[in-house]
């Protein structure tokens, strides 16, 4: 799995302009972000009475842009503000304590910090993280005397990540013509090869430059390697930006809002060759704060709901061969690599 699992910008023909937008980005430009295409909000409220409803107004905006907002998903405020806390007093905790936790190549799993090197950009992305994925957490838990209560609040914080997860994708499932509980059995998070993971982010305070710019990139240019990302934001803490498909050429980019009822969902890599390209991957990315934006630390928690490593990904058209989960994962983060700048 690696470092970049989820986070790192794909190889292919719109590659080279992205890669050039972000180096502007991470010098404290901040490219073109004249696109506002609707980022839609669909409300879970009454989910089985109002399944296809719900179903249709998610495949919509899902074919559309890739990015939607869902209200309604039944994870309360208090449980979002738990984990919030929690990561907030991890990544508080010394340098030398959170090494401890540190992760280790090719687990997805534990602390990092200043490690992500997009492709896009070339350089590290100005955030630490801690990534718990099931199989992998074995001497990775925070003790209770620093971090209290750390294991079990995310625990069951990303259980429930997983059941709203698995709600929006088993409407992508009646609509793909496979079994409801398709992609529930394709997540089992009792497996050995569960790949899975809930990441808590720390986005570090950004320095302005004596024009009032930002100096320091967030993360760059990227599509997520899974099939659906959630992403919990804290109220007013932007930067999120989509580029999608149909204005890649001009590289606008539509702000993502921050808001703290609402969770943001995309659609990854895995779906789309999952849907034989019907479900869209974008570009995404956390910009440099400009003049007037928020400068402070930014916090916000991904979960990445990525197939096991032995499920088989058939596409139901044919469009692509059959490949395990595991070996798309390695396929990825090989093709990503080979575009890499190199010094």
């Amino acid at each position: 799995m690696g470092q970049d699992t989820q986070h790192t910008a794909p190889t292919g023909p719109a590659t080279a302009a992205m890669v050039e937008l972000d180096r502007e980005s991470a010098m404290g430009g901040l490219g073109a972000e004249t696109a506002r295409r609707e980022i839609r909000r669909i409300d879970l409220t009454g989910f089985e009475e109002r399944r296809a409803e719900i179903t249709d107004q998610l495949w919509e905006a899902a074919t559309d842009i890739g990015f939607f907002q869902i209200t309604g998903h039944g994870i309360t405020p208090q449980e979002t503000d738990a984990a919030f806390e929690a990561a907030a007093a991890f990544f508080a905790l010394p340098a030398g304590t959170k090494r401890r936790y540190a992760m280790a190549p090719g687990t997805n799993a534990g602390w990092e910090h200043r490690s992500q090197v997009r492709p896009s950009v070339g350089i590290p992305d100005e955030k630490e993280s801690y990534q718990l994925t099931r199989p992998r957490m074995e001497g990775l838990w925070p003790a209770d005397e620093e971090a209290a209560g750390f294991r079990d609040t995310v625990l069951a914080f990303e259980s429930h990540c997983r059941e709203v997860a698995m709600r929006v994708l088993s409407c992508f499932a009646d609509r793909l013509g496979m079994e409801r509980d398709f992609f529930a059995r394709a997540h089992d998070p009792l497996s050995a090869g569960h790949q899975s993971t809930l990441r808590l982010l720390h986005y570090f305070e950004a320095p302005k430059a004596p024009d009032g710019s930002g100096v320091w990139w967030r993360a760059g240019a990227h599509t997520d390697f899974d099939c659906l990302t959630l992403l919990f934001q804290r109220e007013g803490q932007g930067g999120l930006q989509v580029c999608p498909g149909a204005e890649r050429d001009a590289q606008e980019w539509t702000p993502v809002p921050a808001t703290a009822d609402a969770i943001t969902c995309n659609i990854g890599d895995m779906l789309m060759r999952w849907s034989d390209d019907r479900l869209p991957s974008n570009f995404h990315r956390v910009k440099a704060p400009g003049p007037g934006d928020d400068h402070g630390a930014r916090q916000s928690i991904a979960y990445f709901a990525q197939a096991d490593r032995d499920v088989l990904i058939e596409s139901p058209q044919g469009l692509y061969p059959p490949i395990t989960a595991g070996d798309y994962i390695k396929q990825r983060i090989a093709a990503n690599f080979a575009g890499a700048p190199r010094d």
